[in-house]
């Protein structure tokens, strides 16, 4: 069975996340691929999240940047700055209570960006515009697998970022 995995040209496994893809440049998604999804998938959904908000010295929250459901099983990848979603998809409200993706932005310090995707044993019912709680909910006992992605922004990596 293959390894079931999530990755990005635009940075590395616990690497930093260019500044493009925060709210320092142009705040677009940046690219994610993925690979040996269970063949039973029926759909994924992606959460994107920031648990060390709003200091990671002293955390306080999880602060949901994007989520997307409903991703049809044959999806591998999805572009930059995603804007035309495949037929089906569905997109929840970030913390910023937007259907949009929202790029890190932190306040203070080095954050962590979880990048989760579940391949699911169904596609989920219209949730209209799902917070993270109601897709979690509503996903338990369908996920297959689970990938994850983690990147990483500092807000004092605004001050050497190349211009967008």
């Amino acid at each position: 069975m293959a390894h079931f995995t999530l990755s990005s040209s635009a940075f590395s496994s616990q690497g930093p996340i260019p500044a493009r893809y925060t709210c320092e440049g142009k705040n677009v998604s940046p690219p994610l691929t993925w690979t040996g999804a269970p063949a039973s998938t029926r759909s994924f959904a992606l959460i994107v999240e920031d648990p060390d908000a709003p200091d990671p010295a002293n955390p306080k929250t999880v602060w949901v940047h994007w989520i997307l459901y409903n991703i049809p099983a044959e999806v591998e990848s999805l572009p930059e700055n995603l804007e035309k979603l495949p037929p089906g998809v569905g997109v929840g409200v970030n913390d910023w209570h937007k259907k949009s993706y929202g790029g890190p932005c932190p306040p203070i310090g080095r954050h962590r960006y979880f990048h989760r995707l579940f391949a699911l044993d169904r596609v989920l019912p219209d949730l209209k515009a799902p917070n993270k709680a109601t897709l979690e909910k509503v996903m338990q006992g369908h996920i297959l697998a689970e990938a994850q992605l983690i990147g990483t922004f500092a807000a004092e990596d605004r001050l050497h970022a190349p211009p967008p």
